[in-house]
């Protein structure tokens, strides 16, 4: 997939120490992509626009709490 368009973005809570942090792009029409921000030559996963969504409410209402 073309991701050249891709405008990445980290959170704002990854602060600035280098630490492990991820990148999404949400600004291309039908998916979402996600990398690594330490590697981000080495690809990206590709989401279907629904897949992500359902991913961060599992998230966000604790799903994934250790």
């Amino acid at each position: 997939m073309d991701l050249t368009s891709a405008i990445w973005r980290k959170s704002i809570y990854s602060g600035g120490n280098g630490g492990q942090c991820v990148e999404v792009a949400s600004n291309l029409p039908t998916v979402i992509a996600v990398r690594d921000s330490k590697n981000p030559k080495d690809g990206a996963l590709v989401l279907p626009r629904e897949s992500w969504t359902q991913f961060l409410a599992a998230a966000q209402s604790g799903e994934f709490d250790l």
